[in-house]
């Protein structure tokens, strides 16, 4: 996990017509201050050449900011790339692999991957891009490893999300990664939106045939979420939603795309990262209170989930106003 408390330098690259849906993903994310956050980003886009540039939304915008814009950036945003079958110039390519080799990280939005493909920045690596156009990735860049059924995937250096609403999965995802999780949820409160959904969750592609979600989940998460100290399962979680455990599991697949015990251990985690951030509470007594029995327990889904212990994540988020004290 990266973790960034000091400003931190986050730059769209944009090409003519832009998404304009796609680029505000990531503004939303990182280019909004808000009441009560400390600002951590200073947001800007650039383009290979500066001026006015049409969007898809039927106007033109105008950006200042040209190539060498990547060269100070530390997060490096490509918000889709139309047409995907023009690649980008050999000052694009250049720009964008000085930025990656200097230690930029490196993301796209949606069709964005394929300008990091053509950068040779997803060579032997897993990427995603939108399930409508995996195929066509799939065929031009052989060397990459396309997984079309996931929100996004994150190595860290580099990071490809889905079409453009899993663009703001990512995004929150890096907010998080960088920010902790009370931070992250701030944010996604202020946008009315869930602070987390798992990257390997399924794209919401077209079915093959129409279908129809039958019972909405919505008061079955509360009340499990209410519960997450108590030893819940997924047959308790059918019987208080009057289902078998086999229909509500084709419900969570239907709405969330994940399955009742993956959303189970998603909330339990995410619990148990703002009890990390905001009290001094002991290991033991935070894997209880969020359902994970011990330490040992929230260590292993800790390290499982976050690629960090409990202990590392505590020292690197943990508010300056938590209580110091013995917990009462």
């Amino acid at each position: 996990m990266r973790y960034f408390h000091a400003m931190h330098r986050v730059t769209a690259l944009v090409r003519p017509p832009q998404s304009t849906f796609e680029l505000g993903c990531a503004a939303q994310v990182f280019g909004i201050e808000r009441a009560e956050l400390p600002a951590r980003y200073a947001f800007g886009v650039c383009t290979e050449h500066p001026g006015p540039l049409a969007t898809l939304a039927g106007y033109d915008m105008v950006v200042t900011d040209g190539l060498d814009a990547l060269d100070r950036a530390e997060t490096v945003i490509v918000p889709g790339w139309l047409p995907t079958a023009e690649p980008p110039s050999p000052a694009v390519v250049e720009a964008l692999r000085r930025a990656h080799a200097r230690g930029a990280r490196v993301v796209s939005i949606c069709s964005g991957a394929f300008a990091l493909a053509h950068a040779g920045l997803l060579d032997g690596r897993r990427a995603t891009t939108h399930w409508a156009q995996a195929g066509e990735f799939a065929e031009r860049f052989p060397d990459v490893e396309l997984d079309p059924d996931v929100l996004y995937v994150d190595h860290g250096d580099v990071a490809t999300s889905a079409g453009a609403g899993a663009g703001f999965d990512l995004c929150m995802h890096l907010l998080r990664t960088d920010q902790g999780a009370r931070y992250a949820a701030h944010v996604a409160r202020t946008m009315v939106m869930p602070p987390h959904r798992e990257g390997g969750q399924l794209q919401y592609s077209a079915p093959p045939r129409p279908s129809h979600i039958d019972g909405t989940l919505a008061p079955l998460l509360e009340w499990v979420t209410a519960r997450l100290g108590e030893p819940v399962s997924i047959e308790d979680m059918a019987a208080h939603a009057g289902v078998s455990p086999r229909t509500l599991t084709r419900r969570f697949a239907d709405q969330l795309g994940t399955s009742p015990g993956r959303w189970l251990l998603a909330q339990r985690i995410a619990a148990a990262q703002d009890l990390l951030e905001s009290s001094d509470l002991p290991l033991d007594a935070i894997a209880r209170r969020v359902g994970l029995s011990s330490a040992t327990n929230l260590r292993r889904r800790f390290v499982n989930a976050l690629a960090t212990t409990p202990g590392a994540y505590r020292r690197s988020f943990r508010s300056p106003s938590a209580p110091t004290g013995p917990p009462g």
